[in-house]
């Protein structure tokens, strides 16, 4: 009997992923920007990140005429 060789031929096709791994990237710093102009600028600048709100509110209720509010 013969022998026979056999031949393998491996094709690969390099450098395929760069571009997306490339767009990942960018898209990450694109995003850590958009975050830092929403949130940090108030921290470089010294400025507090929380706002102090004045809510003074009357909460008092009239009287009611001593008869449990029911009208008569």
């Amino acid at each position: 009997m013969a022998d026979r060789e056999r031949e393998t031929i491996v094709t690969t096709d390099g450098g395929r992923g760069g571009g997306s791994a490339l767009a990942i990237v960018a898209a990450i710093l694109v995003l850590l920007v958009v975050l830092f102009l929403f949130f940090g600028r108030g921290l470089i600048n010294g400025e507090s990140p929380t706002k102090t709100i004045k809510a003074d509110v009357d909460v008092s209720l009239p009287s009611t005429g001593g008869n449990g509010g029911n009208g008569g």
